[in-house]
């Protein structure tokens, strides 16, 4: 499942949201978007699961990380 993750931390990157997720179930990959040219995080990011993935929905959304509350939720294509 492909799990949408906004507003991240300006500090997270890839490997904090996998690891954040990884406590849930089996990730097969996580990603922070970030800006082009600036390498900033936009604050947003996905996460790739093959299990655990409602249980880390149900956990970490509304979940506080650093002072920010994470929206977490199932990805819908564009």
């Amino acid at each position: 499942m492909n799990i949408y993750v906004g507003n991240l931390p300006w500090s997270i990157r890839d490997q904090e949201l996998e690891n954040l997720f990884a406590e849930h179930g089996t990730v097969d990959s996580a990603k922070v978007i970030m800006e082009r040219g600036t390498n900033r995080s936009r604050g947003f990011g996905f996460v790739e699961m093959s299990s655990g993935a409602e249980e880390a929905i149900a956990a970490l959304n509304d979940a506080e990380v650093e002072g920010r509350k994470l929206v977490v939720n199932e990805s819908k294509p564009k």
